[in-house]
């Protein structure tokens, strides 16, 4: 009995002339996602991606959870595959779904027949499997409301195939259709979400954390390296260039007015990862600022920090409360990473008492008292790339 997985692209059956665009990026995610576990046939066929397992050792628990997490994929489900004749159906209906029609005490039926040309129609496929159940499993009833488990028979072109209701998908647009942009990273709750947000919208991400030892330890840097690693498992591989800091941090706090000195430090983090993003051809920056959240994120200072960056800077989470933001982080497994007690460089030197209206002139004025373009070059220079996967 051969398995495999079918695949909906949901949102990509939208796309008119260019899906076929869309759905081979897509299945080369998938191939990529899955290259680890062993060799897959996909393809796209009846607004369908298949996904045929090579080699019969083929750990499908951990393919399906891993499709679990790939965009661009609206549902899914694991399926048997018979020929299109009604008594191989009935028999694999009764051995593959067996362990659900055991576990249950209602069914339902449905068929869905895209090859017309199949003898039995729809309600014909539906009452004769639904026999064939009762007569295999005499402790079930017929629920066509709210059943325990559904069966479902697919008559496609290739063949048949029977599964149970559909897995939801990650949603979204694959990865690396809407460009590559670059991710500021601090190791708290909002960025990493703010990363896999974008990255479901077809992002490709780079990531790039500014470290200022010895006020930040070597732990909060590989904390940063685990947020990427959860967040990794939607997006693929990540390039992480992380940025000494230090320089430039004690330099803010000994030369500008401490109620300006973290907008200052914003302001030079978007124009290193603005230079860092160019040579990664990235189109944009992604941060998990949230309005209002925090001083450094009223509107006009968020204008400030803006001036500074000469890309476009993509916020996902500038609506959003902090409950909002965490449901997220939960959902992707870096809540209790973001959580753990390591200081990064946003958190030392904190004003007492930032300023929260913000001139434009003014933070230019303090800023341009001290050359930091020798500072912000070393920084570059010394940057360490690492590629989280």
């Amino acid at each position: 009995m051969q398995e495999i997985i079918l695949i909906k692209c949901g949102e990509l059956a939208l796309k008119g002339l260019n899906r076929s665009t869309f759905e081979q990026m897509l299945m080369k995610n998938i191939r990529k996602k899955l290259s680890s576990i062993g060799a897959v046939k996909v393809k796209s066929a009846q607004s369908t991606i298949y996904v045929t397992p090579q080699y019969d050792d083929f750990d499908m628990d951990e393919a399906s959870d891993r499709i679990s997490k790939i965009f661009g994929i609206a549902a899914f489900t694991r399926a048997c595959v018979c020929k299109k004749d009604m008594q191989d159906i009935l028999q694999c209906i009764n051995e593959y779904s067996k362990d659900d029609l055991l576990n249950a005490s209602t069914f339902k039926v449905n068929a869905k027949r895209s090859d017309k040309s199949f003898e039995y129609k729809s309600p014909d496929i539906c009452a004769m499997a639904g026999e064939s159940i009762l007569n295999n499993f005499p402790h079930l009833t017929v629920d066509v409301h709210n059943p325990d488990t559904i069966v479902t028979v697919e008559i496609r072109d290739f063949g048949a195939y029977i599964h149970s209701s559909q897995i939801q998908g990650a949603g979204g647009m694959p990865v690396g259709s809407s460009g590559r942009a670059m991710l500021l990273i601090s190791g708290g709750i909002d960025s990493p979400v703010a990363g896999y947000m974008m990255a479901k919208r077809g992002i490709d991400l780079t990531a790039v954390h500014f470290a200022s030892p010895p006020y930040t330890s070597e732990r909060s840097e590989m904390k940063v390296h685990d947020l990427l690693k959860q967040v990794s498992q939607y997006a693929g591989s990540i390039a992480l260039f992380t940025v000494p800091f230090t320089k430039i941090q004690e330099a803010i706090r000994d030369n500008c007015q401490e109620e300006y000195s973290t907008l200052i430090m914003r302001r030079l983090m978007m124009k290193i990862a603005t230079k860092l993003a160019r040579r990664q051809r990235c189109d944009a920056l992604i941060t998990g600022e949230s309005l209002g959240q925090v001083a450094s994120q009223t509107m006009l200072a968020l204008g400030c920090t803006d001036d500074a960056a000469e890309l476009p800077v993509f916020r996902p989470c500038i609506g959003m409360d902090k409950d909002e933001i965490i449901a997220i982080s939960r959902k992707i497994d870096t809540f209790d990473i973001s959580i753990q007690p390591f200081d990064d460089c946003c958190t030392v030197f904190t004003p007492r008492h930032p300023r929260t209206r913000p001139k434009l002139e003014d933070v230019i004025k303090i800023e341009s008292a001290v050359d930091w373009q020798p500072m912000i070059v070393d920084a570059i220079e010394n940057t360490n790339k690492i590629v989280i996967e």
